[in-house]
């Protein structure tokens, strides 16, 4: 089954111009391994989700990039 996911914003308050690129560069490689494993209940039945709230996390002084944008990608994948 093919899925094209198009993420038309991602919000990310607080964080560098350079902390960015790497949690969204995080984000799409947690979500193409995600989608590796199996697709969501939600969208095996086909279809298109126009807005989803992917939740919030959790993240600790000192968190690098890369495992926010995992955590993020995560609670996206988990919302549908």
């Amino acid at each position: 089954m093919n899925v094209e996911l198009h993420i038309e914003e991602l919000i990310l308050h607080g964080f560098e111009g350079g902390d960015r690129d790497r949690i969204s560069e995080a984000v799409q490689q947690e979500l193409t391994r995600l989608f590796a494993q199996g697709m969501p209940p939600s969208l095996v039945q086909g279809g298109e989700i126009g807005r989803l709230d992917g939740g919030g996390f959790e993240m600790n002084a000192g968190m690098q990039s890369g495992a926010i944008g995992v955590q993020i990608a995560q609670s996206i994948y988990g919302g549908l």
